[in-house]
């Protein structure tokens, strides 16, 4: 039996939208992936400890208020000195197109600007696990 990819989709900072984000979450969901949503205002640290109690495959960052490349940096940071740099990380939300390439350097697998629809980070998820399982 396969072991279902596990997703953490989570909030950082002081953004309050968060339809987005569950949108996803519900895609994700819908595809047969497990999801972890960790809910509004969460720290870099609550997102890593949540990642690592979960033992998730994925954290989706959902970050909709321009500090985006500050709090993605500060979870990859994290991540490595929690010794996790096997949990690949996603980022979506309101991203200029000139920071895209930007968040990959800092660490993140995959960018998912504002104009993605649902299918595409379900689509991008199933490849990623299947080739680099």
């Amino acid at each position: 039996m396969e072991k279902k990819i596990r997703v953490l989709i989570a909030k950082p900072g002081l953004d309050g939208h968060d339809r987005g984000a569950k949108v996803v979450a519900r895609a994700f969901k819908d595809a047969g992936l497990e999801v972890i949503y960790t809910g509004l205002h969460q720290t870099p640290d609550q997102i890593v400890n949540a990642a690592v109690q979960e033992d998730v495959n994925l954290i989706g960052l959902s970050i909709l208020s321009g500090a985006h490349l500050g709090l993605t940096e500060k979870v990859f940071k994290k991540l490595q000195a929690a010794g996790c740099e096997d949990k690949a990380l996603v980022i979506g939300g309101v991203i200029p197109v000139e920071d895209i390439e930007k968040l990959k350097e800092i660490g993140a697998v995959e960018v998912f600007p504002q104009w993605t629809t649902p299918s595409q980070p379900v689509e991008f998820v199933t490849k990623f696990f299947n080739l680099y399982k």
